[in-house]
């Protein structure tokens, strides 16, 4: 048994969480050694009582290691651990990363710059439509939209990533093999083809009350920021707002109308201090050393570790058009030839792509 497979036995043991399993590992050296430790040794690891060094003394009654690899190979998945390179950066920063992570796609060096997106389940059109607006955008110009595949905002958040042709990652609260909800069987194949659907639980995990918090930790982990879309003040969502607060990462919010009690929570979160977002533009600003400020290629010494991204056909005839004077949208239509909402859809791009700035007055300027 190589050390991989002896952690995903180690992740499927019950009592042995990350937190647990970082004090094991840190007291064996590695996890082959932990499995095939004795119950008096493991009771000698600070924090490991009884209950926890009896189940992994006895490891090979409860673990069937050998069918859980099996229908890892049979599935099409494969597994992520710490020392991976592709193991996302930022998890590993947390207090109590995951041991492993069933993957079902790629993760890439692209999600490096990942943002959150999450919300209700039980949601308005208002929520649907801006979460859509607000991952295509991110999604268009090269940001990796995370959320959790449920039903509402998460769902809403992986079309609109999509929609964009971007990358989009979804985080499951139960094993990689269960499509909860069932009518996303046909995303989540889409997601893992455009990004990767991912979870820490073994085959055929059922969710419960437990997983969607563990799920959500991964979420905030792995991300910059998380951006709430719409949330009542009982929402799960929160609950992911909660740990990117308490990871140190940046938290946005987006307010609706003051009588809906689905924005209860978003307008809650505005008031404790999360940044009131209303486009993507309003979390771009936050992470403004990701982007180049031209697209050209980063020189050796620059820092932002999302890549420029080529021009498309249209964003180059506006670019052509615009130079060191003012321009209206009309003049910019004009000269282009390009209809109205091609321009519109391009100058936002160029803008998040520091190329172009708005003045007041809808007025564009080349970003020289």
């Amino acid at each position: 048994m190589d050390s991989r497979e002896a952690l995903v036995a180690l992740n499927m043991i019950e009592h042995v969480g990350p937190v647990r399993a970082r004090l094991l590992l840190e007291h064996f050296g590695d996890a082959p050694k932990i499995l095939a430790a004795s119950k008096p040794k493991l009771l000698q690891v600070r924090n490991i009582g009884e209950e926890t060094a009896a189940a992994i003394s006895n490891w090979e009654k409860t673990v069937n290691l050998a069918g859980e690899l099996k229908r890892i190979s049979d599935f099409g998945c494969h597994i992520v651990v710490s020392d991976d390179e592709n193991y996302p950066r930022l998890l590993r920063e947390i207090y109590d990363p995951p041991l492993v992570l069933y993957v079902k796609g790629e993760l890439t060096a692209k999600d490096k710059g990942a943002v959150a997106m999450v919300g209700s389940r039980q949601t308005t059109h208002y929520g649907i439509e801006t979460a859509r607006k607000l991952a295509y955008q991110l999604a268009y110009i090269g940001v990796t939209v995370v959320s959790g595949g449920a039903r509402g905002i998460d769902t809403a958040a992986h079309q609109g990533a999509l929609s964009a042709k971007g990358r989009t990652i979804a985080v499951l609260g139960t094993g990689i093999n269960l499509i909860a909800p069932p009518e996303n069987a046909e995303l989540f194949q889409r997601i893992a083809q455009n990004g990767a659907v991912i979870t820490q639980f073994p085959f055929n995990r059922p969710a419960d009350k437990q997983s969607f918090p563990i799920r959500n930790r991964i979420v905030a982990g792995m991300t910059l920021g998380t951006v709430v879309v719409e949330a009542d003040l009982h929402s799960g969502a929160l609950i992911t707002s909660n740990f990117a607060t308490e990871y140190g990462r940046q938290v946005f919010a987006v307010p609706g109308r003051i009588d809906s009690p689905r924005s209860k929570g978003c307008h809650d979160l505005i008031k404790k201090g999360a940044k009131l977002c209303e486009s993507a533009e309003d979390i771009l600003s936050e992470f403004e050393y990701l982007f180049p400020s031209s697209n050209k290629p980063p020189s050796p010494g620059e820092t932002g570790v999302l890549p420029a991204l080529e021009l498309s056909g249209n964003e180059q005839k506006i670019m052509d058009v615009l130079d060191g004077e003012e321009r209206t949208i009309d003049e910019v239509i004009r000269k282009s030839g390009l209809p109205s909402s091609a321009v519109s859809v391009a100058l936002l791009s160029l803008e998040m792509k520091r190329l172009v700035k708005q003045l007041p007055g809808k007025l564009f300027v080349k970003n020289l």
